[in-house]
């Protein structure tokens, strides 16, 4: 079974191949609070203000770009909701990929950072 430790010493690469469905339980049980929801990895973030959320967001997309894997993003006043998935798995269908749990970790990570500063 995968840790967070393990999703969060990893980097993103391209991905032809998604996970099982065994597989993406195993991956989000590494990342508590990401849940699938219509064929994404997702999770919702509260602030306590726009200020707060715009400057997770700001750091999540330095992040992002680092690891060249974009989630899309719902930002409102005290709320951002994040959610990945990979375009180019399943013959470029798309689906769930080990990606989208790396950055779901790293995700998280940040925010937890943004926690104890705050």
């Amino acid at each position: 079974m995968v840790t967070t430790n393990e999703l969060l010493q990893k980097r993103c690469r391209h991905l032809d191949t998604g996970l099982s469905d065994t597989e993406i339980a195993q991956h989000l049980a590494a990342v508590p609070g990401w849940a699938l929801q219509e064929g994404k990895v997702a999770k919702t973030y509260s602030f306590a203000n726009y200020y707060e959320t715009i400057a997770f967001v700001n750091a999540i997309a330095w992040l992002i770009h680092a690891e060249d894997h974009h989630p899309d993003l719902t930002v409102t006043y005290n709320r951002c909701i994040v959610k990945f998935d990979t375009h180019s798995v399943n013959g470029g269908r798309g689906g769930i990929s080990e990606n989208d749990f790396i950055c779901a970790a790293k995700v998280d990570a940040v925010y937890q950072q943004g926690r104890h500063q705050g």
